[in-house]
């Protein structure tokens, strides 16, 4: 099939502009004041606009830096890609994994080896194509536009062409940029090609200033490359003022960026940022991949001219993905690429276009703008055919690929390649020419010292942003300490103080080890901005992990010296200078060593769960093996190798030489064996190790040489050591991060949960053949496109004919110096059966309205009226309207027809039974065109539901609760490709026609969209209306309105609704013309809306229904809410089998690792201590499992205030008792496998008591984690403060349970905490069990040799003694040899511990299980609210 359409040549240049050198400061001041301003037309304006964005643009990419500027004259120019083939893993479908495919899985691999061959059994996952044969070029200074829906290949065609090729299973043809391959260029030229992603990925706690400042230092040229005299700073400053004036973000400079925790700025211009800090690395080949998504048309309009004036200026190839391009988009491009299904239908110059596919039978709507044409092209139900050649139009991607391929156009393409090649050998000379040593490599601007210096200065920055986080952990380290010390309070320098002693220099390096933990969080948090900035080129990844370490130095300095001077003088630790510094130095290069190796852990690890597998295991190994809890001579051959590569193993045998080299510790009683009546000092000895017969003094070196085999000279080797560990985990984190790859490449996966996807992808799956399911879905036909439905899909959506009416809205929020006003004075309506659009420029406050219209604001005052039907609001206003959130928030692992249940389960009203909602959601289902995809899980983006699968869904579940008010929703269209969103909008139209109010912010629409909206209003910066009512036909009410008031004509081919955002200067910060706001509010037109409004209120009020007077909170009862609530977070854990493995896994591991620490105890006493300290081991387990909870819990929390709590779907407790029933079938099933793992191999007693009590203990202790980390999560904002917060409270409560320091110790102020820690009870009920009547026999260095009194048996000599203490004796020639114990009980003893209080132990720790969960209940409930309503009544009762 070819075409005889005439070719227009494509132009050298679009909207050439040749612009003389850089213009000085007033040129460009004198044209920013005339922007858009004393325009006497709309061709004026567009000039004026055009012109300053070429001057501003001059100043760094003019012809005059061009001529100075070595770099510039080395850069690789145009890019040229032939036969490019792209093939990535999977089949475009899958089944959603569960936890039953943990047991099922081995047998369903066995019976496909069986079914299918060994091939398919163990074979590779399948292959399929995602881009097919692309050919074309674009050369300097073009713009190709990149169309195709969600899933077509843009993003994959412009990661590969933006030589980001990781993850794709093969790549092959060529890719040449200025004649060098992909190879080279990713070797020796990075910084030359660039892709942009979608999202917005900054440091939240940076301003704006800050931001692009770094983005400017990594990137500024050396000498050579600047103007004559320019230093750094001053191109900094130069290039700041430039791009902050281009893309209007001069007034957000010294703003946050900000995130959803952090107050910044707005979506808009988040944008923005995201655009000037690409436009930074001055790349000659530039993707950006949909950048103009949650801009206004205005902005976006901006954002394309901008890149079409810089890539004329500075010769850049620029490529773009627009999903909605308007015309006036579209005019600014040079080429454009249309993919289908991974095959090119068109590539070539935007003029031929159109008349290509006109030529095959394709018919261009007459409003369509010609992007809206091009994609419609690639739907079978969105493209119109010409009368007479539906048999010949090509239909499939492989029909439109080869009807382009035989075109004219693919001719016309083939002979540009090969001219434009033909000038490549020149480029080539001329770069060889002028390549310096400088210019020789362009992977990084600025040498590796200057990235770390830089990258330095910004983690200064980024810590000083948020200085909340920062003083709470130095105040937490702090109020540890001072506990901790309190403690250890002035430890006497006899042998009372010897095993605290130990204890505290322990605790110390413990403490600050599990404080390193929290950086994991940090670490995975900050990769994807490092995958970002290391793609731009601004640094080495080494570099960032080096300047982590350089920032490391201060803060964990302070960390320690905070920690330090607190413990040391409190716990009375040795009081000489030398001793003092040296600790502090041995316990600062054991915190930088720890900080690195977690890092270390989080460079190697693909993300936070694995990471979190691997700590739980390391931090046990780290601790057991330090040599405190088990001495050295007692450690198995498997595991004793770890204490040789654990450096807090050396760094607490450097302390405990630094503290006990120069000690003489007196023995005192129990020590001093045997006490009382007659007793004479030469008769007696101590049990301290390192004692000698007949002495009641011991060496301090002796003892650590005796008892841990630890020197005095190790001291200087231990801190080179420690030194060595942690400059190897800075140099394996700065490889680690160095390898780390940004995207995984692949088609999106639709995932279908099992037994529920649609035959013919069940099919295609086991076959193994690729599976397009959007494709398949639109078989059943597109949203109202099949008309004879029409009557029956109206039918089913339920109508509603209430007015809601709103007037004199105005909202404030307070501000540091008083308040501020998003909202002013808004009055305004939504009738049945009209669809109305609120509109206005990024930041006017549309979805500030929105949400204040649905009563969802919590934050400031809002004043105003909102009546129903001139009623005031029902209590069920919240739950009888629709509000379909911008963010499609849903659960990930339900399935479209499960979600779309749940909320016609909880939203309509009690009164119809369960199976009319469930056939009313299939009417929905089908109604949204989603049959194929009920049984598809939301799942996550790329491996779930695409961006309008998503919308629809989200649109769906608001449907499915009958809304009997009104449907709000904001930004239904933006993100989805223009199809996509038409379809939305034109979804809207019909669900409008069938009886509902609508009202929806928009963002961007092009004509045709906007066409089928009923009604405007239109905001201007802050909050103010400049429009309220009609639009007419073709919007000419509104034409006029604003033609009439002074506003320039509006030209017929210009869509209505940039025009009117045109005309008030949306955007424009330095505007300076009439206020729309006042012209409004003086209008004819106002004051008619003003009367309607009243005439409304009174009709309605005088016609009152008590239907909308429903006043229940819920629709459905407090039990039917937790029960549906429970069932989908069962489904949901089920449908996780990652979280599940981990925790497993966790379990296994970590009890075997104990049980083979102790495998096979004795009876000798130090194996007494071992069973204290395998129950210890035990405890240590639950900071890691807690970490892995959180999220989970915190996740449910959020879905629950992001969009359930705001639609009175289900009450707040429901939730919580979701989130606990959940986890206990899990938790005792992972802690039934850790007792078998850790009890048997130890060597515990095995009676039936013995055996049956420890594991019920152990299922307490499970349920005990859970509610432990669930409350500390339920007072938490966010995942970091809920993890950084564990340790603190871990810590407080194993400080006190008499393990680290005997009850004898403990200081008698603190008593009390003893009594109230929950592990006090715990390790008495298992250590006072699991020692009962087990008989103690001390090997011969435990044993106190006295020198036997002459004329005395040893059993005659200490019967008293052992009377009282216990004990035991044995006569060995002129020796008396004692044991401190004769069995376990009197081991047990000395800890407080007894075994009568089992039972007690047991009832006990369920009241501190119960106790959690009630602060679950009572801190969730102040969290999300609570708090606030308190704080209110005691304002009130304060007034009175």
């Amino acid at each position: 099939m070819t075409t005889t359409q005439p070719i227009h040549p494509a132009p050298a240049r679009r909207e050439s502009t040749q612009v003389g050198p850089a213009t000085g400061e007033e040129e460009i001041f004198r044209i920013l004041s005339r922007r858009r301003t004393n325009a006497s037309s709309h061709h004026e304006e567009l000039q004026g606009s055009k012109q300053e964005i070429e001057q501003l643009l001059s100043s760094i990419f003019g012809s005059s830096r061009k001529s100075d500027s070595q770099e510039e004259k080395a850069r690789h120019l145009g890019v040229v890609f032939k036969n490019l083939t792209v093939k990535g893993q999977g089949l475009g479908a899958s089944i959603q994994p569960t936890n039953g495919g943990l047991l099922l899985g081995p047998f369903r691999a066995l019976w496909g080896l069986l079914s299918k061959g060994s091939k398919a059994g163990f074979g590779k996952p399948p292959i399929r194509t995602l881009l097919n044969n692309f050919t074309g070029c674009v050369r300097p200074g073009e713009m190709l536009l990149v169309l195709g829906r969600p899933g077509s290949g843009c993003s994959t065609f412009l990661k590969v062409v933006g030589n980001q090729r990781n993850g794709y299973e093969s790549i092959s043809g060529d890719v040449l940029y200025g004649g060098v391959d992909s190879s080279e260029m990713a070797k020796r030229f990075r910084g030359e090609v660039l892709y942009n992603p979608e999202e917005d990925l900054h440091y939240a706690t940076l301003t704006v200033k800050e931001t692009l400042k770094f983005a400017l230092e990594t990137r500024t040229p050396g000498k050579a490359s600047r103007q004559e005299g320019e230093t750094r700073k001053e191109y900094v400053n130069e290039f700041l003022r430039v791009v902050s004036k281009l893309f209007w973000i001069e007034h957000t400079l010294d703003t946050k960026v900000g995130n959803e925790l952090i107050r910044g700025v707005s979506g808009g211009e988040k944008k923005r940022v995201s655009i000037a800090e690409a436009i930074v690395t001055k790349a000659s080949c530039q993707c950006w991949d949909n950048s103009t998504k949650g801009l206004d048309a205005s902005t976006a309009i901006e954002y394309v001219e901008s890149l079409r004036t810089l890539s004329n200026m500075a010769n850049i190839s620029t490529l773009v993905a627009l999903y909605q391009a308007g015309e006036s988009l579209y005019k600014l491009f040079d080429k454009v690429i249309l993919i289908d299904e991974g095959r090119c239908a068109y590539f070539g110059p935007t003029e031929n276009a159109k008349a290509h596919f006109e030529s095959l039978g394709f018919v261009c709507h007459p409003r369509w703008t010609t992007a809206d044409f091009l994609t419609s092209v690639t739907d079978k139900h969105e493209r119109q055919i010409k009368e007479g050649w539906e048999d010949r139009v090509p239909r499939t991607a492989e029909e439109l690929e080869a009807a382009y391929v035989a075109s004219e156009v693919a001719a016309h393409t083939r002979r540009d390649i090969e001219e434009f090649e033909s000038t490549l050998e020149e480029q080539k000379k001329e770069r060889s020419k002028e390549m310096s040593k400088e210019t020789k490599t362009k992977n990084y601007t600025i040498s590796f010292p200057k990235q770390v210096i830089a990258c330095t200065k910004r983690q200064v920055k980024v810590m000083r942003g948020d200085p909340l986080s920062l003083g709470g952990k130095w105040g937490g380290i702090l109020f540890q300490s001072l506990i901790v010390g309190s403690l250890f309070y002035n430890l006497p320098k006899n042998a009372a103080g010897v095993f605290p002693r130990g204890g505290v220099l322990f605790f110390t390096l413990l403490f600050n080890a599990l404080l390193a933990l929290a950086e994991l969080t940090a670490a995975f948090d900050s990769i994807p901005i490092l995958m970002k900035h290391k793609s731009f080129s601004f640094y080495r990844p080494s570099a960032y992990a080096i300047a982590l370490v350089l920032v490391d130095l201060p803060l964990c300095f302070i960390q320690v010296f905070i920690w330090n001077i607190v413990i040391y003088f409190m716990a009375g630790l040795q009081r000489t200078a030398s001793q003092f510094f040296i600790s502090l130095l041995i316990i600062f290069f054991v915190t930088l060593s720890m900080y690195s190796f977690f890092r270390m852990l989080g460079a190697f690890s693909s993300n936070l769960d694995a990471a979190t597998r691997i700590t739980g295991v390391s931090i046990q190994a780290l601790v057991v093996y330090t040599g405190y809890l088990i001495p050295p001579s007692s450690m198995h051959p498997w595991f004793s190798w770890i204490r040789w590569i654990n450096p807090i193993q050396y760094g607490f045998e450097a302390l405990m030489a630094n503290e006990f080299y120069n000690l003489e510790i007196e023995c005192v009683p129990p020590y001093l064996v045997p006490v009382g009546p007659g007793v004479q000092p030469q008769y007696q000895s101590c049990l301290l190790q390192g004692g000698r017969p007949g002495s009641t003094t011991v060496n301090g070196a002796d003892y650590i040489q005796s008892q841990f085999t630890y020197t005095r000279s190790h001291l200087w080797r231990n801190v080179g050591f420690i030194i060595a560990f942690w400059l190897f985990f800075v140099f394996m984190t700065a490889l680690g991060l160095e390898l780390k790859k940004p995207n995984k490449g692949g088609g999106a996966v639709t995932v279908f949960k099992r037994g529920q996807a649609p035959t013919h992808v069940e099919n295609a799956m086991n076959k193994g053949n690729s599976v397009d399911v959007e494709a398949a879905e639109k078989e059943v036909g597109r949203i109202g496109n099949e008309e004879s439905n029409n009557r029956t899909e109206e039918a089913a959506v339920a109508k509603n004919d209430t007015i809601f009416t709103w007037q004199g809205v105005t909202y404030n929020i307070p501000v540091k110096n008083g308040h501020r006003t998003l909202l002013q004075d808004v009055q305004g309506y939504v009738k049945p059966g009209r669809l109305t659009a609120l509109m206005g420029e990024s930041g006017a406050g549309k979805t500030t309205l929105l949400n204040t219209l649905a009563q969802r604001i919590s934050f400031g005052v809002v004043e105003g009226t909102f009546l129903v039907d001139g009623q005031p609001l029902p209590l069920s206003f919240a739950r009888a309207t629709g509000f379909a959130e911008q963010q499609d928030v849903h659960e990930p692992t339900a399935t479209v027809r499960e979600a779309l249940r749940f909320s016609a389960l909880l939203r309509q009203p009690k009164e119809v039974s369960t199976e009319e909602k469930y056939d009313y959601v299939e009417k929905i289902i089908h109604l949204l065109e989603m049959d194929e995809l009920a049984g598809a899980t939301v799942g996550t983006q790329g491996n779930g539901l695409n961006q309008e699968q998503r919308k629809r869904l989200t649109i769906g579940v608001e449907l499915a609760s009958k809304p009997e008010l009104l449907m709000f929703l904001d930004e239904p269209t933006s993100g989805l490709d223009s199809n996509a969103a038409f379809n939305v909008i034109r979804f809207l139209r019909k669900l409008a026609d069938s009886g509902q109010a609508i009202l929806c912010t928009i963002h961007q629409p092009s004509a045709v969209l906007f066409e089928n909206f009923d009604d405007l209003i239109l905001l201007k910066k802050g909050g103010r209306v400049v429009y309220h009512g009609e639009l007419g036909q073709d919007s000419q009410k509104m034409i006029k309105y604003f033609e009439g008031n002074g506003a320039p004509k509006c030209p017929k081919d210009k869509n209505p609704a940039e025009y009117m955002l045109e005309a008030i200067g949306a955007g424009d910060p330095n505007r300076k013309e009439k206020d729309w706001g006042e012209v409004w509010s003086n209008s004819n037109e106002h004051s008619e809306r003003a009367r309607e409004i009243e005439q409304i209120v009174s009709d309605r009020r005088s016609k009152a229904d008590s239907s909308t007077h429903d006043d229940r909170e819920f629709a459905m009862p407090w039990f039917t809410q937790v029960l549906a609530v429970v069932r989908r977070t069962f489904v949901s854990y089920w449908r996780a089998p990652e979280y599940v493995v981990g925790k497993f896994a966790l379990h296994i591991f970590t009890g075997l690792f104990n049980a083979f620490t102790f495998y096979k105890l004795g009876n000798t006493s130090i194996d007494m201590q071992s069973r204290l300290f395998s129950v210890f081991m035990v405890l240590t387990i639950s900071p890691p499992l807690i970490q892995q909870l959180q999220p989970k819990y915190l996740h449910l929390r959020d879905l629950f205030m992001a969009r359930e709590s705001s639609s009175k779907i289900y009450h707040w407790s429901a939730f919580v008792i979701a989130a606990i029933l959940v986890e206990i079938p899990y938790s005792i099933v992972a802690g039934t496998l850790f007792f078998v793992s850790w009890f048997f191999p130890v060597g515990f007693p095995r009676d039936s008591f013995t055996v049956g009590y420890t594991w019920m203990l152990l299922m307490l202790f499970e349920l005990y984690y859970v509610s432990f980390g669930q409350a500390i999560a339920s007072f938490s904002p966010n995942e970091l403060l809920a993890s950084l917060l564990v340790p603190v409270f871990f810590l407080f409560v194993v400080s006190f349970c008499g393990v680290v320091i005997p009850f004898a110790g403990i200081p008698k102020f603190w008593h009390f905490v003893y009594r109230v820690s929950p592990f006090t009870y715990l390790v008495e009920g298992f250590l006072g069990v699991l020692v009962h009547n087990v008989p103690v026999r001390c090997s011969e260095n435990e044993l106190a040799r006295i020198p036997k009194p002459p004329g005395q048996s040893c059993e005659n000599y200490t019967t008293a003694f052992i009377r009282q203490a216990g004990g035991y004796v044995q006569e060995v020639g002129n020796e008396c040899r004692f044991c401190q114990y004769s069995d376990g009980d009197e081991f047990a003893r000395n800890f407080n511990i007894y075994y009568r209080h089992h039972w007690r132990n047991f009832g006990i720790f369920w009241a501190f299980i119960v106790f959690n969960f009630a602060v679950v209940f009572i801190c969730t409930w102040l969290y999300l609210g609570g708090l606030k309503k308190m704080l209110k009544r005691g304002k009130k009762v304060a007034k009175k």
